[in-house]
């Protein structure tokens, strides 16, 4: 824990991020906010704390948003320190009931539902895998088993580009890194698969699997997103405009974490009108459902949610995002049917 004791010895208590930590907002602890987890880790590392119950639910509490970073003075990424920090509970055995039934879930299933079922149940017509190609889709869990039509709609776009889709696909991992698990496994096994398709490029449609595939996997591909790709190919997608007034909301694994602001909105804008949230791009409010929250504080992290949901315009028919638990989260906080993918938009306009 080098690494975190220099920017332990950088951050300067200064409490800016109590000012945008969304899970502060909600409860006020002190322990609920940057500033306190940083001093929570500190002292664990120490030996000058025992992880209890407070501790663990102080550190599992963070949604990895990255606004306190994002936000930061002296420069420091506490969602990076807060996730190694999660790791060192892991392996002293102090982490939550909840968060050890999602890694069993994946460890036996390969997602993080613990559905047994196929997860290309949705995918009618298998011919359309490919067994070499240059574009890997990747379709992540929540598309898999959730929004299956979504799923379907995505692959029917790309696999018109030469895209495939692998026969084996597991979770990508990224639950487990979020919250301090080994995710070796189901990377190494997916990485393996990609290889024997000798693909160069992966895309996905879900921000942590994107957030996880581009920095977790060795930098052995190029990882796209849906918008990314979408908007390098409007010219070659049949899009008829639509009467209707739309807003984005940005993921936080896609915005802050990885700087995709424009792309989906340069697609959002070739079909329709777009008016924005009250906050948006790096300072969106987060929908509270990364990091391992939703799973195991499902309550705070529907209350964030609802903080969210009170940034979307009036008038608007639909909020658009490009990420399905950003898509979960808001639906089931109040957001309801009106809360759609980007792909279901360019779905609508392709007719």
């Amino acid at each position: 824990m080098d690494q975190d004791n220099r920017a332990f010895n950088q951050c300067v208590r200064c409490g800016t991020c109590r000012t945008f930590c969304p899970v502060f907002l909600e409860n006020g602890w002190e322990s609920a906010n940057t500033r306190g987890r940083m001093i929570i880790i500190k002292e664990l590392c120490s030996g000058r704390l025992e992880a209890d119950r407070g501790v663990k639910d102080s550190l599992n509490t963070c949604t990895t948003c990255g606004l306190c970073t994002e936000n930061c003075p002296a420069g420091i990424s506490p969602p990076e320190i807060i996730e190694r920090a999660r790791g060192m509970l892991v392996a002293l055995g102090l982490t939550t009931s909840e968060l050890e039934d999602l890694d069993r879930k994946i460890v036996q299933s390969g997602n993080t539902f613990g559905e047994k079922s196929d997860r290309l149940s949705w995918l009618t017509d298998r011919s359309l895998i490919r067994e070499k190609a240059d574009y890997v889709y990747f379709v992540g869990c929540i598309y898999s088993y959730r929004y299956q039509e979504t799923a379907k709609r995505t692959f029917s776009i790309l696999s018109r580009f030469g895209a495939t889709l692998l026969p084996g696909e597991q979770c990508c991992g990224s639950p487990l890194l979020r919250t301090g698990f080994d995710a070796r496994r189901v990377l190494e096994e997916n990485t393996r698969q990609i290889r024997e398709i000798g693909a160069s490029t992966v895309i996905t449609g879900c921000a942590g699997c994107y957030t996880t595939l581009k920095n977790s996997y060795g930098n052995q591909f190029q990882v796209l997103s849906v918008p990314e790709f979408l908007s390098e190919h409007l010219s070659q997608i049949d899009l008829k405009p639509l009467d209707i007034t739309v807003t984005y909301h940005d993921p936080c694994h896609l915005g802050r974490h990885n700087r995709v602001y424009e792309q989906p909105r340069q697609v959002i804008r070739a079909i329709c009108r777009l008016v924005e949230m009250k906050t948006s791009r790096g300072a969106a409010r987060c929908c509270g459902g990364g990091g391992g929250v939703r799973a195991g504080y499902k309550d705070l992290s529907l209350q964030m949610a609802r903080r969210r949901l009170e940034d979307v315009p009036d008038g608007v028919d639909y909020i658009v995002t490009s990420c399905p638990l950003c898509i979960r989260n808001l639906r089931d906080g109040g957001g309801g049917e009106r809360v759609i993918d980007l792909v279901d938009l360019v779905g609508m306009a392709m007719g």
